[in-house]
């Protein structure tokens, strides 16, 4: 050919066996992401056939953490990140800590040095950003309690992963010098510096200047430039981030995200970036495919399942019981847990980070690849199967409480509201406004201290059980109104008031014609979904004019 054409043929190899492999994953009923994995293995350079670019695919898979990253920022406040705070950050530290000191032990067992052994656990030890988010996105837990605090916990790991890259070679690159000491605070300093001055940036300056440059654009009326614009912001400030002050690429994006969040064009920005997320997205996987030798799985089966097995049972016992003692239910803390199970692009790099240190033995690389395809395979199934548990024990907690004879009174309220969000705090102050009485399900104490501050009767818990509907006084109540964005959640909440009360009436919001047939199915008197809403008053009011 006349000219390089490596980076087209990686990305029409990519997407294209990605393509076929989701496609038969799909028929198989199994989660896409293992098709996406088994494509990269296929087009990776372990295989015969046809070879990617490996170097080509990893850069465009960091495309796709960025505008993950964003996107998850678009809908993230700083509130949000604040308000898991005390559990995020000494949760995700000790995690870390564990996780670290069980690699850190096969490491030593498997006759390595301790500074291979500290690379090895570290690089165990924090969770893959598309995983995590996907999987929470999958089923809409990215704005409850559970996913604000996987979120959050995620940023910590980041934090700590940025620190880490940047003093590793500080420790381990000036083993001999007399000076390594003083080298290593300086370069705790210097990192120290660079993230407090990226925040400061954000916060100062590019949380004045962002958003006004996106309604600059918005009022520009082209569709086309605010598109631009808004991958011009999140790719511009997460490059921006990674080069002057050292963070990574996520971490930029996930700020950049979380200011124009603020904005009211939020969610115009997020539909915009959804189409090229969705696709770097899966070239994430196939990039994890393509660094996977499947000879590791027969020239060391016992490390590499030691491996999967600290991963995923390890990682995963340490932050249940994290969660579980920071006195959150049994719930939020399987959810983060099973989120956590997994590993990835961090521990691609600090891998690559610990060979090139000459610390870390390429045995150790071998490992952590396959202990992350595994882990990464693992993790859907993982999901499915605490979703399952998790309503099963629901379902016993509600029988156990039924059975109490301390049960409080119930409400005597004839509307119910579940959720007091955006969505559902509008609602309230209308019905309170009007001096009607009103019943508030909230799990968020900031929002439920918001909703009994507007007037109403507030019930702090988890509106998918039976005893919480039933002391919101579900059973004679006229009207019950679902205003959570989490379509599962209102599935399982239509089902139990309906069971609970035939008569009732209830209206619930969703953002799918599949939400909402489901909710239909279950139950639901009416379903509002706010695009066909805002096309009938649209209509309506051509309608009003033409008469």
């Amino acid at each position: 050919m006349p000219h390089d054409t490596s980076l087209i043929g990686t990305i029409v190899a990519g997407l294209g066996v990605a393509f076929l492999m989701g496609a038969l994953a799909h028929r198989l009923r199994i989660s896409p992401i293992a098709g996406y994995l088994l494509a990269g293995v296929l087009v990776g350079p372990f295989t015969p056939g046809i070879v990617a670019d490996t170097g080509l695919a990893l850069q465009l898979a960091e495309i796709g953490v960025i505008l993950l990253m964003f996107g998850v920022g678009l809908h993230f406040s700083l509130k949000d990140l604040l308000s898991v705070r005390k559990i995020a950050v000494p949760g995700a530290i000790a995690q870390i800590a564990v996780a670290t000191a069980l690699g850190m032990m096969l490491g030593l067992w498997l006759g390595w040095s301790v500074e291979g052994s500290i690379v090895f656990g570290l690089a165990l030890s924090v969770a893959s950003t598309v995983v995590l988010l996907r999987a929470l996105q999958a089923r809409d837990m990215v704005e409850t309690e559970k996913g604000r605090i996987a979120v959050g916990w995620l940023i910590v790991e980041d934090l700590v992963m940025v620190l880490a890259l940047v003093l590793l070679p500080a420790m381990f690159g000036s083993r001999g010098d007399e000076g390594g000491s003083a080298g290593l605070i300086q370069s705790a300093a210097i990192v120290l510096l660079k993230v407090v001055g990226f925040v400061a940036f954000m916060f100062v300056i590019a949380r004045r200047v962002l958003p006004w440059v996106l309604h600059w654009v918005a009022h520009s009326g082209s569709r086309e430039l605010f598109r631009l614009a808004v991958l011009a912001i999140a790719l511009g400030v997460a490059f921006g981030a990674a080069v002057i002050f050292d963070v990574s690429f996520a971490l930029g994006a996930f700020f950049a995200g979380m200011i124009l969040g603020e904005t009211q064009l939020s969610r115009r920005a997020a539909e915009e970036t959804l189409p090229l997320r969705d696709a770097f997205a899966v070239l994430f996987f196939v990039s994890v495919g393509m660094l996977f030798d499947p000879k590791v799985l027969i020239e060391q089966p016992g490390p590499v399942i030691t491996t999967v097995a600290i991963i995923v049972i390890g990682k995963s016992v340490a932050a249940y019981a994290l969660v579980r003692a920071f006195g959150h239910n049994s719930g939020t803390a399987l959810t983060v847990s099973v989120s956590l199970a997994q590993i990835g692009e961090f521990s691609f790099i600090l891998a690559g980070l610990g060979v090139g240190l000459k610390v870390l033995p390429e045995t150790g690389r071998d490992l952590i690849l396959a202990g992350s395809l595994l882990s990464i395979l693992f993790n859907p199934i993982l999901f499915s199967l605490a979703v399952k548990y998790m309503r099963d024990a629901e379902a016993e907690e509600e029988e156990a409480e039924a059975e109490g004879v301390d049960a409080p009174a119930p409400c005597n309220a004839g509307v119910v509201l579940i959720g007091y969000g955006r969505v559902g705090s509008h609602i309230g102050s209308l019905i309170c406004g009007r001096g009607e009485g009103l019943t508030v399900i909230e799990d968020q104490k900031d929002m439920a201290a918001a909703a009994t501050e507007a007037g109403a009767t507030v019930i702090v818990g988890d509106a998918t059980k039976e005893s919480i509907l039933r002391q919101a006084g579900i059973d004679t109540a006229s009207t019950l109104l679902i205003a959570i964005p989490e379509g599962v959640e209102a599935g399982a909440i239509v089902r139990r008031a309906r069971a609970i009360n035939p008569k009732l009436v209830i209206v619930a919001r969703a953002h799918s014609d599949e939400e909402v047939d489901d909710l239909v199915r279950r139950g639901a008197d009416h379903v509002v979904m706010a695009e066909r809403e805002t096309a009938s008053r649209m209509a309506e009011r051509a309608m009003l004019t033409l008469a």
